[in-house]
């Protein structure tokens, strides 16, 4: 088992290579990433569209294998932990967020937040009691009763928001959070992410377009031609 040197080092790709094959063409994606991601960051990655940041975000989730090179979580990489392992580890260590929310709009907010506890073995009182607290905190106490088809984009999202942190997890992935909402509605998803960030102690990979959310970043990684580049935010004191 490799050993991170860094307890604080919670993330870390090394080669991260991932290459599609389309027949016979070979369409490599990105080719030998090395990157490390500290507890608590908040870290956003940007680039162009079609540059691989899903695909990344895939990897780090467990929920794609690379073609080469690996991923590390506190020192274990995610290849030697199984089929059983990746999913626990999917489950309980990882929340994720998608552009398109993928709320299941026949159930209502509680439901969906509750969903992924009790597929984790919660009780459903303690899943019911922890999916109201975190819609509260996400500011929709008075919709938790509403089926999610009814609620509008912003509230969706947020919906999504707290069904990622059901099961307390270290690390938020999120993909374009705010692409599919206006302006507004989009800084308001993201006053609650950061908000979320901070009181759960997250350590977050962002992928945005957004500019305000970029900004909010400790540091910013960009993906373009398949390389990674990064760029250290400054505070604003």
């Amino acid at each position: 088992m490799t050993q991170s040197p860094d307890n604080r080092i919670i993330l870390r790709a090394e080669k991260l290579t991932k290459i599609f094959r389309s027949g016979e063409e070979e369409v490599v994606v990105f080719a030998d990433l090395n990157f490390e991601i500290r507890r608590g960051e908040l870290v956003t990655l940007v680039g162009e569209s079609g540059a691989g940041k899903t695909t990344l975000l895939h990897l780090l989730a467990g929920l794609d294998t690379p073609t080469r090179g690996g991923v590390y979580f506190l020192g274990q990489r995610l290849s030697e932990f199984g089929a059983e392992g990746r999913a626990a580890y999917r489950n309980q260590q990882v929340g994720y967020v998608w552009q398109m929310h993928y709320l299941l709009p026949e159930f209502s907010a509680l439901e969906n937040v509750m969903l992924p506890q009790l597929m984790g073995g919660r009780r459903f009182a303690a899943a019911r009691a922890r999916a109201r607290e975190l819609l509260a905190e996400v500011e929709l106490a008075k919709v938790v009763r509403r089926r999610v088809g009814e609620l509008s984009g912003g509230e969706q999202q947020r919906v999504a928001l707290a069904r990622a942190l059901a099961n307390q997890p270290a690390v938020l992935l999120a993909d374009e959070p705010t692409g599919n909402l206006d302006q507004r509605t989009a800084g308001r998803v993201i006053e609650v992410l950061e908000g979320l960030h901070r009181a759960h102690g997250l350590t977050s990979v962002l992928a945005t377009h957004n500019l305000e959310l970029a900004q909010r970043a400790q540091r910013t990684l960009r993906l373009s031609d398949g390389t990674l580049t990064e760029t250290v935010v400054p505070e604003v004191h």
